[in-house]
């Protein structure tokens, strides 16, 4: 059940956690050694994305999290889905963040 026992992020392959509400997505980006954020994005903060369905939001929130961690220098990361499904929301954030260009 405890997957943050195994998943651990480092500077170099940072954590991609996600969190999802009935209304919104969150991603961030997490240096476990350090105890920082280095990027961290929502769907909250899509503008033209809004009215579009909550996958496609996700979608568009793992491109907008790729960017984020390109401009940070990170290339890498370990997708963290919480205790998550890897479908719908989830798996469209994981897909979003690689057609961006993290590897995952």
């Amino acid at each position: 059940m405890r997957d943050r026992a195994k998943i651990i992020g480092t500077s170099d392959r940072p954590r991609l956690s996600v969190f999802r509400s009935n209304k919104y997505t969150y991603a961030q980006l997490i240096d476990d050694a350090k105890g920082h954020t280095l990027a961290s994005t929502s769907s909250l903060e899509l503008g033209k994305e809004k009215k579009a369905g909550k996958v496609s939001q996700a979608k568009a929130l793992g491109l907008a999290l790729a960017e984020k961690a390109k401009k940070a220098g990170i290339k890498n990361a370990v997708f963290n889905r919480s205790f998550y499904a890897y479908h719908g929301r989830v798996q469209a954030i994981a897909e979003g963040a690689r057609e961006g260009g993290l590897k995952i």
